[in-house]
């Protein structure tokens, strides 16, 4: 064991060497170089696609958290055509006006200090107008958009009067969590649901689905994608539900504890020990989720 703990504060870092990795495979750092295209996420991706392809007044992504929302929005901008203006605002909070503060702050159009709605909206109206002429669309993305008040959503809605008969100044996706959707389907947000042109939600991966999503990263960090075995990725999967950021918490931990107990297979016995010691904190909010 001491020539295991002999390397910890190396620049290998903990297990890396140990395994032959070049990096860590589960990190929690949304990474699109990790990026694992399962059936559902490619039709995630495709939604969003369709979306800006066909100017959708409004774009919906919904999921858990960790689902890989996050991951995929940056590989949207990052194939995104040069003659799109984004702007990406996360977790936006407020109502009237201070919505619109942040809309403009995104796109980097400068506000007066002191200026009031009337004068903001003018400003962006003018700024959406200037970028049609160039030959540009504005793209805004709101990040963690179930956040938003009932108010600030309807000047979300209100944004989108801004496009005139059959050209669109601006589009908006709205990315959140799953109360994103209930916000949205809520009656008093008709107007609101009719802009809605194109939305996914993005479910939790099944045990197949959460088998290949570990070797897929094993294999893209250096490995050989065999470091876990069949029946520990079940496991995984049981304790996870299929969470992709539970699972890359979780594999991370296996990886420590199988290098601690010096053995490069991640079996039934090593996953077990994760769970006994009770380091792996994400099950608990799933055991609370499914007793409410």
């Amino acid at each position: 064991m001491e020539g295991s703990y002999a390397g910890m504060t190396s620049s290998d870092g903990f297990y890396l060497e140990f395994f032959g990795f070049n990096r860590r495979p589960f990190t929690l750092l949304p990474d699109p170089g990790f990026m694992y295209w399962s059936p559902l996420h490619k039709r995630g991706y495709s939604v969003l696609q369709f979306g800006i392809m066909t100017c959708a007044p409004i774009t919906v992504l919904s999921g858990e958290i960790g689902a890989g929302k996050t991951t995929l929005i940056q590989h949207l901008l990052s194939e995104l055509e040069s003659t799109i203006t984004v702007g990406l605002i996360s977790n936006a909070q407020g109502g009237r006006g201070e919505l619109l503060q942040w809309v403009l702050n995104a796109l980097g159009v400068p506000v007066e200090d002191g200026a009031g709605y009337v004068k903001m909206f003018q400003t962006l109206q003018d700024f959406l107008v200037a970028e049609y002429a160039k030959g540009r669309r504005v793209v805004l993305i709101f990040d963690e958009a179930q956040n938003l008040t009932v108010e600030g959503l309807e000047e979300v809605r209100m944004l989108t009067n801004i496009n005139s008969n059959t050209d669109e100044l601006i589009q908006l996706i709205l990315v959140g969590q799953p109360e994103l959707r209930d916000l949205i389907l809520d009656p008093k947000m008709r107007q609101l649901t009719q802009r809605v042109a194109a939305s996914f939600h993005l479910a939790r991966m099944d045990a197949e689905t959460v088998e290949n999503y570990i070797r897929h990263r094993l294999k893209t960090a250096g490995g050989t994608g065999q470091e876990f075995d069949k029946a520990a990725c079940k496991r995984v999967y049981e304790q996870t539900r299929g969470v992709p950021r539970l699972v890359n918490q979780f594999c991370d931990f296996a990886l420590l504890y199988a290098w601690t107990n010096e053995t490069h297979k991640v079996d039934e016995h090593i996953v077990d020990l994760v769970i006994e010691d009770g380091v792996f904190f994400g099950g608990n909010s799933l055991e609370k989720e499914l007793t409410i």
